[in-house]
């Protein structure tokens, strides 16, 4: 193909990924959006390959990637998607670093002078130190949200100020590999180093109320990586890819600490400024709930003329979405108004509520976010909360609360509360829940896919 042609077909498969993000702005066009973002890299993959003559090998490659991401994505049930995403995060900053790497071993490979020159040097060093950061801080990402790593925010004393020293080294080595008139490999490998671990110390401090802000985050991050190395190649493809997926990450980032009430620029930079998560609250004195049974609640529930039903991290985790369904139409048919009440942090990653509910087709238009529903409860009979904890915690309205100003779900305001939970553990902020001992509340134990069967049966 003639540069004229594949700087067409880049432009081509470009517009495929703005529409593809288009429709992800919506569940109802969402399915469209994915076909669009495929097309779109099927054009730009296309494009990419009629520019090298090693077909057998590139090909092989995308074989083997697709066989195991094929596997992977069938076998991964819905509560492991959070840490997938990481996962694949971090797989797109490694990628960003060995084509840094390949890059300075051999430049003109890459269509780059010899002796790299001062501004490739530049874009090299960024794409290289976000890549590494992406890369390690979606692994620690991944092993907190997996469970394989407490979500427990990580801190020792002195830990910004060391995360700051690292990160002065690191621009000074790259300085040094910029200004160097040859390649200085030295630089190069002890800064790409530095990186790595700069991105374990940034993400350990998080605790686990902030890993959906994190993900978001992280996403961000491999766009910049991807968008880095497209300027030093002198890739349009990689750059207008990767400045989407890194100004969408970064909008979502802001949008999410908003919904939290966290500093942006604190969890950008790893709890600069932060206390680097929440700690219980829990005094450790005795406190008295009042607990009923699934037959309790669904006397309760028909007896209503409105629900609300906030789906958390818990609906995920016993599969309830297709049960949940099912009571909200046979609610429905016995003439109760029922509505879904979503916060924007709800599970483990941005979305994860919409998607669930999406999967079991429950009407969109009974999807509330919580900006649209929350001056509703103090209207509402039966407020259903079904595994979550943090996003409905009213010690967001306490001073001294670690999660104090974050926009929260009234669920307190509803006339009853009933909430579905395992048992009585704290939520993944590690904060006890007044709500669960308020004299409107009432709490079923069980798992939430079994306790609403059991709704069902009785209603």
């Amino acid at each position: 193909m003639s540069a004229n042609m594949v700087a067409l077909a880049y432009l081509v498969a470009s517009v495929f990924f703005i529409l593809a993000l288009k429709g992800l702005s919506s569940p109802e066009s969402a399915r469209r959006g994915n076909l669009f973002g495929m097309v779109g890299m099927a054009i730009a993959v296309a494009t990419t390959l009629t520019l090298t003559e090693n077909w057998v090998l590139i090909l092989g490659c995308i074989a083997v990637g697709g066989v195991i991401g094929a596997i992977v994505a069938k076998r991964v049930q819905m509560t492991a998607m959070p840490e997938l995403v990481a996962f694949m995060h971090s797989l797109v900053g490694l990628a960003a670093v060995f084509i840094a790497v390949s890059a300075v071993n051999n430049p003109v490979s890459f269509g780059l002078p010899e002796i790299l020159p001062m501004g490739s040097k530049l874009e090299l060093f960024l794409g290289t130190f976000i890549g590494a950061m992406t890369w390690s801080g979606s692994v620690i990402a991944f092993l907190k949200l997996s469970g394989r790593m407490s979500g427990t925010p990580v801190v020792f004393s002195g830990q910004h100020m060391l995360n700051l020293l690292l990160a002065i080294i690191m621009i000074g080595l790259g300085l040094w590999f910029f200004f160097s008139e040859t390649t200085n490999w030295t630089a190069f490998i002890a800064m790409t180093a530095i990186a790595f671990l700069l991105g374990f110390l940034i993400i350990i401090p998080i605790g686990g109320a902030d890993m959906p802000v994190v993900i978001s985050m992280l996403n961000s991050y491999s766009g910049w990586a991807a968008a880095g190395i497209g300027f030093s190649i002198g890739n349009p493809m990689l750059i207008i890819a990767g400045s989407l997926v890194g100004s969408s990450g970064a909008i979502l980032s802001y949008i999410m600490c908003k919904a939290m009430n966290r500093p942006f620029l604190s969890v950008i930079l790893g709890g600069f400024g932060s206390d680097g998560g929440a700690a219980s609250s829990d005094d450790g004195t005795q406190k008295t709930y009042r607990s009923g049974s699934a037959d309790d609640a669904a006397f309760m529930l028909g007896n209503s003329d409105s629900v609300i039903i906030v789906p958390g991290y818990g609906l995920a985790v016993a599969r309830a979405q297709h049960a949940i369904k099912e009571l909200a139409e046979m609610l429905h048919e016995k003439g109760v108004n029922v509505r879904f009440a979503i916060h924007p942090v709800a599970g483990r990653m941005p979305g994860h509520m919409n998607v669930l509910l999406a999967e079991a087709e429950i009407p969109y238009e009974q999807v509330l976010e919580m900006d649209e529903i929350n001056s509703d409860f103090s209207d509402t009979d039966v407020v259903l909360v079904l595994g979550a904890n943090d996003v409905v915690n009213p010690a967001a309205y306490v001073k001294g609360s670690p999660i104090y100003g974050m926009p929260i779900l009234d669920a307190q305001k509803a006339r009853t509360v009933m909430v579905v939970k395992r048992s009585m553990a704290v939520g993944y902020a590690g904060l006890d829940n007044e709500l669960f001992y308020m004299d409107k509340t009432m709490m079923i134990f069980g798992d939430a896919k079994k306790v609403v069967e059991n709704m069902l049966k009785a209603l």
